[in-house]
């Protein structure tokens, strides 16, 4: 029945919308195509909610409009997602033979292990370590956590004018691998007054990598009940540690034991694959890709700009635009019907925004040989063309001749064009480019309104997304028509575009895999050559698993041990590689 309503509800948003009118690539057809997918209906196209279900199935009968036919089935490629955390039925903390409840005393955090512990506690303040060249705090300095209970301030001493440094390093997923660190079986986390004068409990609601140790955030007031012995209070001991000149470090002598157990809940999503089959070369393919999910209703660890305020976040030109123009795309070289000698997919992905989910799925699951793929071309954000005409084109180095190529079909009085030599970034072209498939990534840039409720169709400028599409359209036709084919090199970055492959300078040179498609360590989804992996002798593959002789079990513990790093040190690697382990000496 629901599958039923949802078919309904598509037939009646798609049945006056989009394309089916003009081959053309048009203003009106984009505009039409992105006010759909940005509106309401489709409630921000959330990864795994039922808006951004409503918003595959649209994007589907639109490009069946278009002249696409299902590449799969029905054209839909299902995929599962974590999508949300919620404490489960088995948690519990008893303080001194008194029992706590469960969401009004304390809360399990999404990072926490599933497991239960019974130990003594030690304070050890805001569970802060030495970083980098000018902060020097170790609130763990003669403490021995071993074993036990960590009970840690949150946030950090902003009044400490030596502390502040550590804003950008002092959340609760640091601190609680700091404590994990040396040596704590578990951690208690509690707001001090200073920090949150509410004392909230913060539920968890978004699912995260575990942290390997039970976590829980408790109230003051059992923070107080664990400290009754030592005849302190946290508001004491918060005030003690706003000095970083001042030890902190406390053992209680209290004893607890708590079980802690965080639910995650998964969801199906979509992306949406179609194509155009070539006439004389079928089994070689151009692949033209752009992602439709965004951030739902925002809220707290939604990636919002504005995490404060839950509402629709629209997402017009992140990237309601990119799926329109390759929409637009489609329906102009159907025209072209039997002109093409390579067949042509088209993806709209999800769970882009979750860390190119979608595109990680497709490729691993694409069915296709990555050698019979051309070249693939990723629209992000192309809708804020701005003064200038200026269209930022990525990837021009990772094939003989791209750039080159790219602005021999460009108009040069309609477009302005930019390059970057770099195969990854911040989008889904990164999956392919891992995969040794050439690359090239279109995006008009980032403006004041990303990410947040005010990315709206209004302010899109249309016209200029028709120039776009008529230099697509020649690019797309050369790459599907050529009779050679393009030779794949690769083509790293100076630095990492992304945050998540270095922390504060440093870098092996290495693109993680964001997706998290292997466990208990993090896979070198690409090495960039001359960096200081590639030197190493890291490949391609290597699932990093130890770092410093410390273990590496997801892309939150990677970041972490990069932040303890200096450059120039000479640090051990330890990778899998082919089911075996070895050690590579790291030179930063």
């Amino acid at each position: 029945m629901r599958v039923v309503f949802i078919l309904c509800a598509v037939i009646v948003l798609t049945a006056c919308a989009g394309t089916g009118k003009n081959p053309s690539i048009t203003a009106e057809e984009l505009t039409l195509i992105t006010g759909k997918l940005a509106s309401d209906k489709f409630f921000g196209r959330g990864t795994g909610t039922g808006g951004d279900s409503l918003a595959a199935l649209y994007i589907a009968t639109e490009f069946e409009k278009a002249g696409a036919n299902p590449f799969i089935e029905s054209g839909l490629q299902p995929f599962s997602v974590n999508v949300a955390a919620e404490p489960g039925k088995n948690n519990r903390l008893v303080v001194n033979g008194k029992e706590f409840m469960t969401g009004t005393d304390f809360m399990p955090l999404a990072l926490s292990a599933n497991s239960s512990l019974l130990a003594e506690v030690v304070f050890c303040g805001y569970g802060l370590l030495p970083s980098g060249d000018t902060l020097y705090r170790d609130d763990f300095s003669g403490l021995d956590v071993t074993g036990k209970w960590a009970l840690l301030l949150r946030g950090y001493p902003e009044s400490d004018t030596a502390s502040v440094g550590y804003g950008s390093i002092s959340s609760d997923r640091i601190k609680v691998l700091n404590a994990r660190e040396k040596g704590a079986a578990g951690v208690l986390l509690v707001s001090g007054e200073t920090w949150d004068v509410a004392d909230n409990l913060d539920k968890p609601s978004r699912s995260e990598s575990r942290a390997g140790v039970p976590v829980l955030q408790i109230r003051r007031s059992v923070a107080d009940s664990i400290l009754k012995g030592t005849e302190a209070t946290i508001k004491e001991l918060e005030e003690k540690a706003a000095d970083s000149k001042s030890a902190t470090g406390l053992i209680t002598q209290t004893t607890v034991y708590a079980e802690a157990d965080v639910e995650k809940r998964e969801a199906i999503t979509s992306n949406v694959v179609m194509m155009m089959e070539g006439n004389s070369n079928p089994g070689e393919y151009v692949i033209i890709g752009a992602h439709y999910d965004h951030l739902g209703m925002g809220g707290p660890g939604s990636s919002s700009r504005v995490p404060d305020t839950v509402a629709i976040h629209y997402g017009a030109d992140d990237n309601a635009s990119g799926v329109a123009l390759m929409i637009e795309l489609a329906e102009r070289l159907a025209a072209e019907k039997g002109e093409h000698a390579r067949s042509i997919i088209f993806v709209a992905f999800s769970g882009e925004e979750m860390g190119l989910l979608g595109s990680k799925h497709f490729v691993e699951n694409m069915g296709i040989d990555p050698s019979a793929v051309n070249l693939m071309i990723n629209l992000d954000m192309v809708g804020r063309m701005k003064e200038g005409n200026g269209l930022q084109v990525g990837g021009v180095g990772t094939a003989a001749g791209l750039r080159d190529t790219v602005i021999s079909h460009s108009d040069t009085t309609a477009v302005r064009l930019s390059f970057t030599s770099e195969g990854y970034g911040p989008s889904d072209h990164s999956s392919f480019y891992g995969k040794n498939i050439p690359v090239l990534y279109f995006t008009t840039g980032a403006h004041l309104d990303y990410h947040t409720p005010f990315d709206t169709p209004d302010k899109l400028n249309f016209e200029a997304m028709v120039k776009i599409g008529d230099l697509l359209t020649d690019l797309v036709s050369w790459s599907a028509n050529s009779p050679s084919r393009l030779a794949f090199t690769e083509a790293g970055p100076k630095e990492p575009t992304s945050p998540m492959g270095r922390r504060r300078g440093i870098t092996f040179g290495i693109m993680p895999d964001f997706a998290g498609n292997v466990t208990n360590g993090l896979r070198a989804d690409f090495v960039t050559p001359g960096r200081p992996a590639a030197l190493a002798g890291m490949v391609k593959g290597d699932i990093i698993v130890a770092i410093d002789s410390k273990p590496v079990s997801n892309i939150e513990d990677y970041m972490f041990r990069l932040s303890q790093l200096k450059p120039g040190q000479t640090v051990p690697v330890e990778v899998l590689r082919n089911g075996a382990r070895e050690l590579l000496i790291i030179q930063l």
